[in-house]
């Protein structure tokens, strides 16, 4: 293993998991069933790969770790494809409901009948890149306007790839929560209609329906494997993705469904934060992580409900684990099939194997030889220049 494991300080806190109603009634079985059927309608739908890292589960003495590769999702790169775009299509529908008087079905939005009322409304949001690609995706397939809102930091080959899917992007100054600011600011101003993957008081619909849509990873997950896992590391962020995995896998698995390992770069590290203090916390990000889908603040609220009633680990990563851990699965160093990962989708799978350096740590995760493992492998090379860096040796970019 690479130095940088057997040296990276993994900052940890226990949550309270206590098993309640979140799981269930924040994400219902119904939001889940509603968003799988309308996305595995869309053309192009098929199920992202499920790894299986022998090798790697070897060589650091776990039972096994299986990846889920959303590289390959939608041609866009990463697992943000299944909700900005789904969320979209709904806001859309609630919007033309309230404006023709009668319902409107998913079905003649995304068909094309409705395009030209599509077009009278704008769609918004603010990004570290891979939410706001997959809105641009969404509105380009249905005939939205649409607006994304970036921060000084996201790279300039994320947000041409937004460009290219017809997008207007605004660069701002300031972090991320700068951008969801000044994003819902001009929204309101203009009557455009935000669609954001974090809540905040009196705003949980469209992140909701992002939240349903990411649990369509777990129904492809569930089906290909034969026992639960034991574990599952799962990347931070707002939460979002993490609350919706939580919440999908508990009602999947029930009393059997894995234990729940937040992940977060040690300079974004709300999650865990709120953990620490035990109630949902904002961070102020001093410096920017290369793994820049998780540089966020500011929990999401309903991502919160979830967590703090089924997470019990909280793990802060450095940043100089992330590039050997991408150059890990990228030159197959323990004999596995070659991943191409992108910073953000490796955090997971970082800390697992530092923390399986740290006989302590992993006594305290219950990390042993039989422990079976599900990782979340958010995004694909959604930046070529970076990826390419990073092959080249870089261990900062």
């Amino acid at each position: 293993m690479h130095k940088n494991f057997t040296t990276a300080e993994l900052q940890h806190t226990a949550g309270s998991p206590v098993f309640g109603k979140a799981a269930t009634t924040v994400l219902s079985t119904q939001d889940f069933a509603e968003a799988r059927a309308e996305i595995t309608a869309w053309a192009g739908y098929a199920s992202t790969p499920l790894v299986s890292l022998a090798g790697l589960a070897r060589a650091i003495g776990v039972g096994r770790i299986d990846y889920k590769h959303e590289g390959p999702r939608f041609g866009l790169g990463s697992f943000k494809a299944l909700g900005g775009a789904y969320a979209a299509i709904r806001v859309l529908q609630r919007e033309l409901t309230d404006r023709l008087g009668q319902p409107v079905n998913l079905a003649d939005i995304r068909n094309g009948t409705l395009a030209t009322k599509c077009r009278q409304i704008t769609l918004v949001s603010a990004t570290d890149g891979n939410h706001g690609r997959s809105l641009a995706w969404g509105c380009q397939r249905v005939g939205a306007p649409c607006r994304i809102y970036i921060h000084a930091e996201v790279s300039e080959g994320r947000a041409r790839a937004m460009r290219d899917l017809g997008a207007e992007v605004i660069r701002i100054d300031g972090d991320y929560d700068a951008s969801v600011s000044i994003a819902t600011q001009e929204a309101d101003a203009n009557g455009w209609f935000v669609v954001s993957d974090t809540s905040w008081p009196g705003y949980t619909a469209p992140p909701r329906d992002v939240m349903a849509g990411y649990g369509v990873m777990i129904d492809e997950v569930c089906a290909d494997l034969e026992q639960p896992p034991t574990h599952v590391f799962l990347q931070g962020g707002v939460g979002g993705m993490a609350a919706s995995i939580a919440a999908a896998l508990r009602q999947h698995y029930g009393k059997q469904a894995p234990r729940v390992i937040i992940v977060e770069p040690d300079r974004a590290a709300c999650l865990y934060e709120s953990a620490r203090k035990g109630a949902a916390t904002n961070v102020t990000i001093e410096s920017e992580t290369i793994m820049a889908g998780l540089s966020c603040g500011e929990p999401s609220a309903l991502a919160w409900d979830i967590l703090r009633e089924e997470a019990s680990d909280f793990v802060t990563i450095p940043d100089d684990v992330i590039a050997p851990t991408i150059r890990l699965l990228a030159k197959s160093e323990t004999g596995d099939d070659m991943v191409e990962a992108g910073e953000s989708a490796v955090a997971g799978l970082a800390a697992l194997i530092a923390a399986r350096q740290d006989a302590a740590l992993s006594n305290v995760m219950g990390l042993n030889g039989m422990s079976r493992v599900l990782l979340i492998g958010s995004e694909g090379v959604t930046d070529p220049a970076i990826f390419a860096s990073i092959m080249n040796g870089a261990d900062h970019v």
